[in-house]
């Protein structure tokens, strides 16, 4: 479903001061600005998810480095971060308009509202636990009343998460309380689809439960297993926006627009690369020689024909078989051009997290070889979503014995290898990365970034962002009492 993005952004100057407290954000509003009673839910709810959007987005343009999808220009790593326009994203717009939206929706029992409401909310708060671990929550949005909110631990982040979802779906699958419905005017996602939304809600609580795999390995399995059963059916139920010409693609701006005007951008990374061009996972049918996807993510500069090379991390240039890297963003990348989604969750994520959690229940773990029917014809699953997505040709790609390993011997590492690179450009790999620690048994060969012992953390990965300059110099002795290194793992990883 592709829903025009163009007139609610243009509301976007008007709308995005309206839930915030100015007091506690130090933001003062816009004259001509419309007041929380003048605007109506529909109004509210497109810049709602577009901020939750750019919070993914701009988590996205630190945590990529750190999963190795690219590398900062000439091939730097990028160390500690604030990631502070995520959490701006989240704090100063995001959440503040879905309480509004909850609110007015609970004054006219507008469940339909109120359901959407909630998936938003836990949306950003999974994209800020995911970041930070602790973090404010039920005081966050109080404004002057409390200037320094207190911060909760993830672990009751999450049990808030599940029960925001939970009922959003008791929202969702009644029908609707009163005569305000969401339209595709606000609903730049779904166009006001409430059973993609419903269908949304489910996914969102498998990913939650199996960001938890640490935790209880086997209640997160069984959970997700259970809620994907009325999850997404297919790629037409993505939770996704468009962008336009009007409203650009912010990797357009950032890996297209920016390298033609002289500005810093990023390179494609060889951790990405080596899984696509047949060097960590050969192919072996003699079919194709390189995975079909990588063309509409990344571009080679250099002469017509020359092979697709990486930037290592690090690695000043090099790629990881010695020669200079030549590999930039695609132009005209399913990703990167100027009307591209951004995603927030999708079918095909479904798949792998189905093929994950049927492995696991079936006894599967980093190293084991062999599982169930169900878990091998979800991998396949996503894989075919993901290229049907990107539309590019399948065929070859799954009759590959390389890729077609059959059921008896599926391992963890072909299930994430190829999430990895459906969920390009998406911080959920990020989480990957930290629930599995780094394990070069399920992402092969994935190393340290090559100058990571003159780091300030040397041989160490970082799996945390640091709480911004802003909050701490408002909020001190909350950011003291909850801040650790970046060095620290986040509870559910521990």
């Amino acid at each position: 479903m592709r829903n025009n993005i163009k007139a609610t952004i243009a509301l976007f100057f008007t709308l995005i001061f309206i839930s915030c407290s100015e007091d506690y954000f130090d933001v003062n509003t816009p004259t001509g600005s419309a007041t929380e009673e003048q605007l109506s839910m529909n109004d509210l709810l497109g810049p709602t998810i577009y901020h939750t959007v750019l919070a993914q987005y701009f988590a996205e343009r630190t945590f990529g480095n750190y999963t190795q999808y690219f590398t900062g220009q000439g091939g730097t790593a990028t160390g500690a971060t604030s990631n502070a326009s995520t959490w701006s994203n989240v704090y100063l717009y995001a959440l503040p308009n879905s309480n509004t939206i909850l609110e007015k929706a609970e004054e006219t029992n507008s469940t339909h509202f109120s359901g959407i409401a909630r998936i938003l909310i836990a949306i950003n708060l999974g994209i800020a636990t995911d970041s930070y671990d602790n973090i404010p929550y039920t005081e966050a949005s109080l404004g002057s009343e409390n200037l320094t909110p207190a911060f909760e631990s993830q672990e009751s982040i999450y049990a808030s998460i599940n029960s925001l979802l939970d009922q959003a779906i008791v929202e969702l699958s009644a029908d609707n309380g009163s005569e305000f419905s969401p339209t595709s005017t606000g609903d730049i996602a779904y166009g006001g689809d409430v059973e993609k939304w419903l269908k949304a809600a489910y996914t969102l609580k498998a990913r939650y439960a199996m960001h938890l795999s640490e935790v209880d390995q086997q209640t997160a399995a069984t959970t997700a297993l259970l809620n994907l059963e009325n999850g997404f059916d297919s790629n037409e139920d993505d939770l996704q926006i468009f962008f336009d010409e009007r409203t650009l693609n912010p990797w357009h701006s950032r890996e297209v627009l920016a390298p033609n005007t002289g500005n810093v951008h990023d390179k494609i990374g060889d951790q990405l690369v080596s899984y696509m061009n047949g060097s960590i996972y050969p192919f072996e049918s003699g079919l194709i020689t390189i995975d079909p996807r990588l063309a509409v993510y990344a571009d080679v500069e250099g002469e017509e024909g020359d092979p697709y090379r990486g930037y290592v991390t690090g690695g000043n240039g090099i790629s990881s078989d010695g020669e200079d890297a030549n590999t930039d963003f695609a132009d005209e990348g399913f990703y990167t051009s100027v009307d591209s989604p951004i995603t927030i969750i999708t079918y095909a994520e479904a798949m792998f997290l189905k093929a994950e959690a049927e492995f696991l229940v079936n006894g599967g773990d980093e190293t084991s070889v062999g599982s169930t029917t169900e878990a091998y014809n979800a991998y396949l699953g996503g894989i075919q979503a993901n290229m049907d997505k990107l539309e590019v040709a399948s065929e070859d790609y799954l009759a590959d014995t390389g890729i077609a390993t059959g059921e008896a011997a599926l391992m963890l590492n072909h299930i994430f290898k190829e999430k990895y690179i459906a969920n390009f450009l998406n911080p959920e790999t990020y989480v990957d990365f930290r629930r599995y620690d780094f394990s070069p048994d399920v992402f092969k060969e994935l190393a340290l970034p090559v100058d990571t012992e003159s780091s300030e953390f040397p041989g160490s990965w970082l799996v945390r962002a640091q709480y911004p300059d802003s909050e701490e110099a408002r909020n001190l002795e909350n950011v003291l009492g909850n801040k650790k290194s970046p060095i620290d793992p986040v509870w559910w990883d521990n």
